[in-house]
């Protein structure tokens, strides 16, 4: 399955299929550099898989720190230097193989160094099918998740399904996160099909017809940010569940994509109270539907919502003092509210109380 952005220039595909890397050739520059970032847990899984697609090419590549650990600011330093130590010119190019965290790790580094050279992003989890698409790369700050960034679109995506054997129940749980926000920013009917496939963690961890449910994923986030580049508008709505999710996740080191899930629960109880799209009975068949599969929703019980609301202070889309949280409608659209602290704090307590009951 290819796909293919839609912009006024500068468009890239995005290759879905089991043994895409095979592919990668296609998008290497002849007689320039491109050196491949490895996610080092990637490179120890899948270490023959990759030397039969690499070394056939004659890639330099360098294994770099798995996860978010990778997007700390002295490391970006560290790898910094050391490519330009290997005298890379404008020309050059970086391929990243890896989840999330490297794709957003790469990229920043593609963006940045000579003021901007290409790269192309090898997703290898199911995260990655939205963090790989749109342009946005980044590293953590000491005070919050993604506010050192920009806008930087790679050549191209290359999503081989290869990878995805042998990722944990946390990576699974947490790229099924981001699948199950695009779905429900089609439709109640879109996440309904999602949870009729997946009951539980059993039926989820086997992922079967993970494919088309990808293709949608990557289908929802094309749509949006090729109206929407620079997150003026419509592309806003991609940060369901996430203001929430992203103070959670910073706090507790869970999974990004766990975190957005809970996010997501919690944006339930903001809907009950500002929009009445959401009543008792939907959140609770919500709640027990997470129990199912796994999150970790006891981690509520142990953290500070004073200390998640700091950090959701500083997310890099509030407008002035205000919280802007993406919320569901009556009419089943999405609207962007400012929500104050009381809120939040009144609905954390809640939310509390329902996952206890």
């Amino acid at each position: 399955m290819i796909f293919e952005t839609t912009y006024t220039k500068d468009n890239y595909p995005i290759i879905l299929k089991d043994n895409a890397l095979s592919e990668l050739s296609s998008y290497l520059k002849p007689n320039e550099q491109n050196i491949v970032l490895i996610d080092q847990d990637v490179y120890k899984l899948h270490k023959d898989y990759l030397k039969d697609h690499l070394d056939s090419l004659n890639l330099k590549y360098l294994t770099i720190i798995s996860g978010e650990m990778c997007k700390q600011m002295s490391y970006f330093e560290s790898i910094s230097e050391k490519l330009l130590s290997m005298n890379i010119n404008r020309q050059s190019q970086l391929i990243a193989i890896g989840g999330g965290a490297t794709g957003d790790f790469v990229g920043f580094l593609a963006a940045t160094l000579l003021r901007g050279i290409d790269f192309i992003q090898v997703p290898t989890t199911l995260l990655a099918h939205d963090s790989a698409i749109g342009g946005k790369v980044g590293i953590n700050a000491s005070v919050g998740k993604n506010l050192i960034g920009a806008f930087h679109r790679p050549k191209a995506v290359i999503f081989d399904l290869h990878f995805l054997n042998t990722l944990p129940n946390t990576e699974i749980r947490s790229g099924y996160g981001e699948i199950f926000k695009h779905a429900i920013l089609n439709n109640e009917e879109e996440a309904n099909k999602l949870m009729a496939t997946y009951p539980s963690i059993k039926e989820l961890t086997h992922l079967e017809d993970i494919e088309a449910f990808l293709k949608m994923g990557i289908q929802t986030k094309l749509d949006i940010v090729i109206q929407d580049e620079f997150e003026g508008n419509v592309r806003r709505h991609l940060n369901l569940g996430h203001t929430f999710g992203h103070g959670l996740e910073y706090l507790t080191k869970i999974a990004h994509g766990e975190a957005v899930m809970i996010g997501i629960l919690f944006q339930k109880i903001i809907n009950q109270k500002i929009t009445a799209y959401d009543n008792e009975d939907s959140i609770f068949k919500f709640i027990n539907y997470l129990k199912e599969l796994g999150y970790p929703l006891n981690i509520l019980n142990q953290v500070d919502i004073e200390k998640i609301f700091e950090y959701m202070k500083k997310d890099k889309k509030n407008i002035g003092q205000s919280i802007q949280m993406v919320l569901q409608t009556g009419d089943g659209s999405f609207t962007i509210e400012a929500v104050s602290k009381e809120e939040v704090l009144d609905s954390f307590i809640k939310l509390k109380q329902l996952i206890n009951d």
